[in-house]
């Protein structure tokens, strides 16, 4: 009995549950964040394995599952929609020659094929790059689209034109309408020389501003796949247009007509009207051939100009083509033989912790440089606390190390683990600004509670305490922050925001700013000197507390001072005060963690004392009329057949009452629906007053 096989059916339907959520996670950050946090190699591993554990339980295959996506949602992207006439798929993966001899075998068994029949494939390079399609009518290009999530990607038409590899109009005669699809990508020369200009750039805008050059905060691009698809997905064409993007074909979505009989014959024909498809691309007549195509491609990798992760096998006949269709996401008739990840030993010399814009500390280790993959590596990532822990890695320690595609290299395997030296202590205080540094229960993360008094963090927060959600100040928008920032006038946090007056004659002396300009971003600081309670803390940006929350909270306790000092006694384990903040609802376990460590941390309370001495937030006040529960502590449970649980949590506060989520001593009724289950006991068992949804109506409608 293999290992898959051995799992139980409830084992197998959590696992398919973590992994659906692990691979979205890295499937967003790849397709739509342009920002990987593990090797291709990594996330190949998991989708594998969900495929393994769908094939042994198929019944247990989720609406969500990774193998019937394609990239990633493009909702919360700026560039307008776009719904594609024909989707866009991915494609499945071989890492064997195994694996393409059973790909062939699965195509001569669909089409009933005779043991002698040849099966001819092309095969090109699968270049590591943005999916772009390109719809051309008449011959002349009218739209370009990303993929997106495969049926709707984003408008880049304006980009695209700027790009030389592809033709506005296209050479000889096509027919009416015609979609070519490829890659945008950027060689890997054309990705060195941007990121020294835009080092020379920052070095230049240091000198401007009379102060030292720090290279860590000059925002480089990660990997040439990084800087095509940040390149692309440009709301300013000209950005785009300053960038040395490329273009290569490698098929085709909706056509009026196809004008041609095989993939081999298609793709020449692409080349002719002047769009760029692989040089690479070849046509052989057996499985042998094409493997000896990709081993020759593997050892030329290196000096290749421009990244692949791999070779893509198709099968020429179009005919053949359309009999096989398609799986959930990808075609039947194509298959992308992945390179292995490329492997080399040197020693760890150190373990540098880095603390990002959130809070989040990440061990990055410091290399003996070794070349891999004609790479030179100096650094690798260490991912978190626990993955230090796994691998058991040190200092000194001889380690061997993984290049799969540009993602920044990790370990897989410590040589010297057994050695007779200290393990290595992970921080619990932030390098940085020296604040706590804790995980969360069920987190792997370790974060700076510092928040907003740490510099590593400082931009990012201040950019959350001044947006439209919290404070609102206008004219006060993240270019202006991180002019303050630079020029030392935000040092102390949000409090100096408030300070920035004191600064007026030599702001007004900087490029950009005029009397008036500055004059109402100080009239727009001013009128927040007294702001919504709710908001203020929702602009603090804790960890787990929203918008929602922080209202929620400050409806309960009227006061900022209140909580600080219920959050506080909580942190310290006080029973009272757990259970009134636990009260409320939407209030759990993590959102008491995060406000006690929040205001337990020394550092927050001075900066909150400096904050409190620049703003007089009012006393939280929600508008309420006279009912016979105002002042109660009302509970709603079971299934509200009349309206939703937010209307009536909405309801009991116009009341004068306060919606909580659990039931205690201290709650007053409960409004019982159908399905009420251990809420409505314990009610019961405290005698508390229960009643039902039409009898709640009745006292709504006394209220008038």
């Amino acid at each position: 009995m293999t290992e898959i096989e051995s799992l139980t059916e409830a084992d197998a339907a959590n696992e398919l549950m973590r992994l659906a959520k692990t691979i979205a996670y890295h499937s967003k950050r790849y397709h739509a964040d342009d920002a990987p946090e593990i090797a291709d190699a990594d996330y190949d591993a998991l989708v594998r394995r969900n495929t393994e554990i769908e094939n042994a339980f198929p019944h247990l295959i989720r609406a969500d599952s990774p193998n019937k996506l394609v990239g990633a949602a493009v909702e919360s992207s700026p560039l307008a929609k776009v719904t594609h006439a024909v989707r866009m798929m991915s494609l499945d993966n071989a890492f064997s020659g195994e694996d393409v001899e059973e790909f062939a075998a699965r195509v001569r068994r669909f089409l009933n094929l005779g043991a002698d029949e040849a099966i001819a494939l092309t095969a090109e390079d699968k270049i590591d790059g943005l999916s772009c399609s390109l719809r051309y009518e008449k011959g002349k290009l009218v739209q370009a689209a990303t993929r997106g999530d495969g049926s709707v990607g984003e408008d880049v038409t304006a980009n695209v034109a700027t790009i030389a590899d592809i033709p506005q109009d296209l050479k000889g005669t096509a027919p009416d309408v015609f979609e070519i699809r490829g890659e945008v990508y950027m060689a890997k020369a054309d990705f060195a020389a941007l990121n020294e200009r835009l080092m020379d750039e920052g070095r230049a805008l240091a000198s401007q501003r009379e102060q030292d050059f720090d290279p860590a905060t000059v925002r480089q691009f990660a990997n040439p796949r990084n800087a095509a698809a940040g390149s692309l997905r440009q709301k300013d064409a000209n950005v785009t247009a300053s960038r040395p993007l490329r273009f290569l074909a490698h098929g085709w979505g909706e056509v009026s007509a196809v004008p041609a009989e095989t993939q081999y014959a298609m793709m020449k024909q692409i080349a002719a009207w002047g769009v760029p498809v692989s040089p690479l691309l070849k046509r052989f007549e057996s499985v042998a051939d094409v493997l000896a195509h990709y081993r020759m491609i593997e050892a030329e990798r290196a000096e290749m100009p421009y990244d692949i992760d791999g070779v893509v096998y198709k099968i020429d006949r179009l005919d053949w083509q359309q009999r096989l269709g398609f799986v959930a996401k990808a075609p039947r008739w194509a298959i992308a033989h992945k390179f292995p990840a490329e492997r080399a030993q040197t020693t760890l010399e150190a373990i540098d912790i880095q603390v990002g814009r959130t809070g989040k500390l990440t061990p990055v280790g410091r290399l003996t440089p070794v070349t891999v993959g004609g790479v030179v590596v100096s650094n690798v990532t260490l991912h978190n606390r626990d993955e230090i822990g796994r691998l058991g890695v040190r200092p000194g320690d001889r380690v061997v190390i993984q290049r799969a595609g540009d993602v920044i290299p990790q370990v897989v395997e410590n040589l010297t683990r057994d050695e007779d030296r200290a393990a290595y202590i992970f921080p619990d205080h932030c390098p940085v600004c020296d604040s706590e540094a804790v995980a969360e229960e069920g987190e792997v993360d370790v974060r700076c509670t510092g928040g907003l008094i740490c510099n590593a963090q400082k931009f990012e927060r201040l950019r959350h305490f001044v947006s439209r959600g919290a404070l609102d100040i206008e004219g006060l928008g993240e270019k202006s922050i991180q002019e303050f920032l630079d020029l030392g006038w935000l040092d102390k946090g949000p409090a100096d925001i408030f300070r920035l007056k004191n600064h007026r004659d030599d702001l007004l002396g900087r490029e950009g700013w005029k009397e008036k300009s500055v004059d109402n971003l100080f009239a727009a600081i001013e009128a927040k000197r007294s702001p919504d309670a709710a908001r203020l803390l929702f602009g603090l940006g804790i960890r787990h507390v929203g918008a929602v929350t922080a209202r929620d909270l400050l409806k309960h306790f009227g006061e900022l001072g209140v909580l600080r000092k219920c959050a506080f006694e909580a942190h310290a384990g006080d029973e009272l005060s757990i259970a009134e903040l636990t009260i409320i609802d939407g209030v759990g376990p993590v959102v008491v963690q995060a406000l006690g460590d929040f205001f337990h941390e020394p550092h927050n309370g001075v900066l909150w004392d400096d904050l409190m001495g620049e703003v007089s937030p009012p006393p939280y006040v929600v508008e309420t009329r006279e009912s016979e529960v105002s002042g109660m502590t009302v509970v709603f449970t079971g299934k509200l057949e009349t309206m939703s649980r937010d209307e009536a949590k909405a309801q009991a506060e116009a009341l004068g009452a306060k919606a909580a989520g659990s039931v205690s001593a201290k709650t007053d009724l409960v409004v019982a629906g159908p399905g009420a289950g251990s809420k409505l006991k314990q009610a019961s068992a405290l005698g508390i007053r229960v009643i039902d949804e039409a009898e709640w109506a009745a006292i709504v409608a006394a209220a008038g």
